[in-house]
């Protein structure tokens, strides 16, 4: 049996206690509750089936607390940890009194106890067995006793620790509130201070607007007088025929310039059929872009065209580099973007010997046609009228029109809605002018898309034509890739 050793301070006097009858009956095998009241009266006190446990009450404002952390703002959350405080105090106070009445209970059952054992000893028989059992009842309810009072040790802590924890999250809460209070006038303070600076700025630009626009206005005043004082001066009349005058004269220079050239390749072309006064064949044709030169028969002696075997050569001005046109082997041959600048030769061979004829200058590029390739470039894709006279080497025998479009990434062909070829730059693409096919080979180009897929497409215009190869040309060059005919890429020797 635990026996509980206290010091109260005061002792408890025997006295004679009368012998206890027989047919005493407990009510209950657990010791009612006692309170003490005015002039240490015991009151005995009735249980509240509606009052909670400590432990209970803190479990359920922990999760409350819980529960609203996350919705409760700042502000809320700090009136909640206040309540929550004054709350773990209302329940230290309660578990402080709760103790104190442990410690009556305690006075009480060691009373009680000292006057059993004083009347067990004045009685006999039945009656000293009921004692005691009377006195191992009364040590139960203490031992009872001690253990509800270390529940309310442990329930104390508990309530303690929570009280410091609420403490500690309301000061927290206060010092959070405080923080967010001073950061949000740090913020308000410096949008005024910003709406200040934009202030002043507005007002300061106003101010030099107003300058500057009274100083320009002013500035423009006196052009507009000083162009007024110089028309005064002069007379608009003569100013305008020397303009008409200098336009004429400038007019009639091209002119002159053109004949003076014109007339420097005859007559380069007819020293040379002085020199080689036993020269057979000459070229015929305008040496420029945009047209087309053919071999022709000058004299009676002159062997048949189709028995000759004829190769065109482009030659460099400068350096008299020789590259051979592949594909250029008829009688007629139509220059491209790629023959300005350089001089054609053709070499006829017939019988083992070999004729040479070379152009009486380099060809010279078309009027207007770099111009009119700059404003196509600024396009993203240009569309090209076209007519396919042949496909891989065969004879297209339709004459519908069909639509070119060089892009700049692509070359596309198509009739309608339906996609012939469409085939991005690579360097297995070639496209170049038609070498040979009679009068219409200045309007044609031969456009090989990939390997086994080649085209010959007729424009409406030597103009177009022309432009399509610079622009397909200069949009390869942009993707890094030579886009040319099959023999624009290696030079012969002299």
């Amino acid at each position: 049996m635990t026996r509980v050793t206290r010091d109260f301070g005061d002792t408890m006097q025997k006295e004679a206690v009368p012998a206890v009858s027989a047919d005493v009956m407990f009510n209950s095998s657990r010791f009612p509750n006692y309170k003490i009241g005015a002039n240490n009266q015991i009151v005995d006190a009735t249980d509240d089936p509606k009052v909670l446990s400590m432990k209970e009450v803190v479990a359920r404002e922990t999760a409350q607390l819980l529960e609203q952390q996350k919705r409760l703002s700042v502000r809320d959350l700090a009136s909640k940890f206040e309540k929550g405080l004054a709350a773990a105090a209302k329940l230290s106070e309660e578990a402080r009194l709760r103790e104190a009445a442990s410690l009556e209970k305690h006075v009480l059952l060691k009373k009680l106890r000292d006057a059993l054992e004083s009347l067990k000893g004045r009685v006999a028989g039945r009656n000293k067995d009921d004692v005691q059992e009377a006195i191992c009842m009364v040590e139960a309810l203490a031992v009872q006793l001690t253990q509800r009072e270390g529940e309310l040790i442990q329930e104390k802590a508990e309530v303690k620790k929570l009280a410091n924890f609420l403490k500690q999250a309301s000061d927290d809460a206060k010092k959070l509130v405080d923080e967010e209070r001073a950061f949000a006038r740090a913020e308000i303070e410096n949008a005024r201070a910003a709406v200040q600076r934009v202030e002043e700025a507005l007002q300061e630009h106003e101010r030099t607007s107003r300058a500057s626009g009274k100083q320009d206005v002013e500035e423009l005043m006196k052009e507009v007088q000083e162009a007024r004082r110089i028309i005064m001066l002069h007379q608009p009349s003569k100013v305008m025929d020397m303009e008409l005058e200098l336009r004429a004269l400038r007019t009639q220079l091209a002119e002159k310039s053109k004949h003076s050239l014109r007339l420097q390749k005859e007559l380069a072309k007819s020293k040379r059929v002085v020199e080689n006064g036993s020269q057979s064949f000459e070229l015929d044709g305008h040496e420029a872009l945009g047209s087309y030169l053919r071999i022709q028969p000058c004299s009676d002696n002159a062997p048949e065209l189709s028995k000759c075997s004829i190769q065109w050569y482009r030659v460099s001005s400068e350096g008299g580099k020789k590259e051979l046109i592949s594909g250029a082997t008829k009688s007629v041959y139509a220059p491209e973007p790629f023959d300005v600048g350089r001089i054609l030769q053709a070499n006829i061979v017939w019988e083992g010997q070999q004729i040479t004829m070379t152009t009486a200058g380099p060809i010279d590029p078309a009027a207007g046609l770099g111009s009119h390739v700059e404003a196509l470039v600024r396009r993203h894709d240009i569309e090209f009228n076209v007519v396919v006279t042949q496909m891989n080497g065969v004879n297209h025998p339709s004459e519908s029109i069909h639509v070119l479009h060089v892009g700049r990434m692509r070359i596309k062909l198509r009739k309608g809605k339906t996609t012939i070829a469409k085939e991005y730059y690579s360097t297995s693409m070639q496209l170049c002018g038609v070498r040979g096919g009679g009068n219409a080979a200045a309007q044609a180009l031969f456009w090989q898309a990939k390997k086994g897929l080649s085209f010959v497409v007729a424009f409406e215009s030597e103009r177009e034509r022309n432009a399509a190869i610079m622009l397909a040309r200069r949009f390869a060059f942009d993707c890094n890739i030579m886009l040319a005919g099959p023999d624009d890429r290696a030079p012969l020797g002299t």
